[in-house]
């Protein structure tokens, strides 16, 4: 956008360049950010469970990894981004560490004061130009630190970083099958068609697997609970015996 004025296009919606932002007020900066629109139309058909299991699966479970850790992140699918004077884009999965974690219609990267950390896309019918070369190019100029793709085509994880003062990405080279994430503190690692995440040797758990192990410990509570109830009403049916022994042989129990 060449002009100096900002004007908001509803064919090619896009937030103020930097210079346009800084002249504008608060209550005009409001406005921009309420225009911008939070849902965008799809430019590919929907790609069905391989592509959104994967996306709920990470986002899930670093979400609970991240409130026990007791951090503040913000982690989204598909949630519109907007960068200054740049035509928006939606990951499959970002993350913003140290940012509040409530709910959003888009991340205007003026109005929150920062960018977006990672990005993850994965990779199935749609254009793998985009996400393998466009997005890789695209990505590193914006200045987002990490961006992974899971790559479902040939089953593998590409991981990118950005050194220090570049604008390109050197690439995550795995180590035994893990490419770590400098970003999430965490291993990335393939398995079954989805990106599993790892603190050193222990797999962050799952939405399933958290409900199967609530579960687990429920019916245990249940089971231990019916024990002492069933050690209860045994010892309570032996003294109504012994009492009644007793009064049999004339002696009064309660004496």
């Amino acid at each position: 956008m060449a002009t100096s004025e900002y004007v908001f296009d509803a064919d090619d919606p896009r937030a103020p360049t930097e210079a346009q932002w800084a002249a504008l007020s608060p209550a005009e900066r409001q406005r921009v950010v309420d225009q911008l629109p939070s849902e965008i139309p799809r430019q590919t058909a929907p790609e069905g469970d391989r592509h959104r299991i994967p996306k709920e699966r990470a986002t899930q479970a670093l979400g609970e990894f991240f409130r026990r850790q007791g951090r503040r992140v913000y982690l989204s699918a598909e949630l519109p981004i907007y960068y200054p004077g740049e035509r928006w884009f939606a990951p499959d999965v970002i993350a913003v560490l140290d940012v509040e974690p409530y709910e959003r219609e888009k991340w205007v990267v003026a109005s929150e004061g920062k960018g977006i950390d990672l990005a993850l896309e994965i990779t199935l019918s749609g254009s793998r130009r985009k996400d393998l070369v466009d997005n890789t190019e695209r990505y590193a100029r914006l200045g987002i630190p990490e961006y992974f793709i899971l790559d479902l085509h040939s089953r593998r994880i590409i991981g990118h970083r950005l050194e220090p003062g570049s604008r390109s990405y050197a690439a995550i080279v795995p180590q035994a099958g893990r490419w770590a994430s400098e970003v999430l503190g965490l291993d990335l690692v393939l398995e079954g068609g989805r990106i599993r995440f790892f603190l050193g040797t222990a797999a962050l758990l799952e939405a399933d697997e958290l409900i199967g192990r609530l579960s687990t410990m429920v019916d245990t509570l249940v089971a231990e609970k019916e024990a002492l109830e069933q050690r209860a009403s045994s010892a309570e049916e032996r003294a109504e015996r012994l009492a009644a022994r007793l009064r049999a042989l004339g002696e009064d129990p309660d004496a």
